[in-house]
């Protein structure tokens, strides 16, 4: 079971907006890097019993015979597991916004042995969903060789700024680590808005106004618009992609953003950046990294691979929808916002078709 990319980007852009959060918002995705530092239960190490179920599991899941988009998590049974998954993607959902599982034994697992592991865990996480129109289902996040002018950044070695992905939690499986960087670097995106509260309150509103954002073509647009920030019931979320606001253009190549918003994103991009307000972590072999993509923004440095291709930077990564269970007042404001980006969309298929066709 999963989500087409369609289903799983109207899901995760349908976010409810009550008003403008004017205030400092207090809430457990408020960290700093400085603060994680001195901390460790954002870790969690899987013991010989986890890693026995889970294989246990793996032979259940091949014995079905099943592709690996059909299968559901009845056929990934994890019945002492199943506490812990929940506790974690309370922890995505609800927490701090991100947890790290270490120990899952990928060297010494076949390849297709850990894609379907950690396809199976999103299923007991939530929905997974296809992260492109080819319908990738798993995203395998390593350097082609291409070139970062034609292909999606994840796809090279170059470094990819703060951002967040069309999905209510991302998840890395590391199968094999860069020779040198390709650090994870991670920052709360409610404590960016605390502190640009602080800086310049005049700014924030703009946030709850949408930007354009570059779609690179996929989906029929050249551009969707939508609202960095919406807040609803006590729940700031965000999304953000500061190369994707700025790389939007419209029918003649001409920039979609005026001097303001881009004052607007450089003090946002500067606060992300300040070394106190980021937590960097390596993430190695058989590491796991579960993000929200509501309070969380997510980078990587560039880095230097090795040069045999067996040894090269690999990981695995997961687009997962979560079900959430909210008032009859955010869900009706959830359905205004799912009719309106479709709305939206359709719109602009049908004018950026009528740019294309020839005169």
């Amino acid at each position: 079971m999963y989500k087409t990319l369609t289903a799983q980007t109207l899901h995760y852009f349908s976010r409810p907006q009550e008003r403008v959060l004017r205030e400092p918002l207090d809430a457990p995705s408020v960290w700093t890097g400085a603060e994680m530092r001195r901390r460790g239960d954002w870790r969690e190490e899987l013991g010989a019993d986890d890693i026995a179920e889970l294989e246990h599991a793996l032979v259940a899941a091949r014995r079905t015979g099943k592709p690996m988009g059909e299968l559901t998590k009845a056929d990934f049974p994890l019945p002492n597991l199943s506490h812990k998954i929940e506790r974690w993607r309370r922890e995505v959902y609800e927490g701090r916004g991100f947890q790290v599982l270490r120990g899952i034994p990928v060297e010494r697992w076949l390849q297709a042995e850990s894609e379907l592991f950690f396809w199976c865990l999103g299923q007991h996480l939530g929905i997974p969903g296809a992260q492109n129109p080819q319908r990738d289902l798993l995203g395998h996040v390593r350097d082609t060789g291409e070139s970062p002018d034609q292909v999606r950044h994840y796809r090279t070695r170059v470094n990819i700024n703060f951002h967040c992905d069309a999905a209510d939690v991302v998840g890395l499986l590391c199968l094999r680590a860069a020779k040198r960087g390709g650090v994870s670097r991670i920052v709360s995106s409610v404590a960016v808005y605390n502190e640009l509260l602080r800086q310049r309150p005049d700014l924030v509103d703009r946030l709850y106004e949408p930007f354009m954002m570059d779609t690179k073509g996929e989906g029929g647009v050249r551009y969707l618009p939508v609202r960095p920030c919406c807040f609803d019931s006590g729940v700031l979320r965000t999304f953000y992609h500061t190369d994707y606001f700025r790389s939007a253009v419209g029918a003649n190549g001409e920039s979609l953003l005026s001097r303001e918003d881009r004052e607007l994103l450089d003090l946002y991009n500067a606060i992300a950046d300040s070394p106190d307000m980021y937590l960097d972590m390596e993430l190695l072999p058989g590491d796991i990294q579960l993000l929200s993509n509501h309070t969380v923004l997510h980078a990587r440095t560039d880095y230097e691979d090795h040069s045999d291709p067996a040894c090269k930077r690999h990981l695995l990564r997961l687009w997962i929808s979560l079900p959430a269970s909210r008032s009859l007042g955010t869900r009706f404001r959830t359905e205004r916002s799912r009719a309106g980006m479709l709305a939206t969309t359709i719109r602009l298929k049908v004018k950026h078709a009528l740019e294309r066709a020839p005169h």
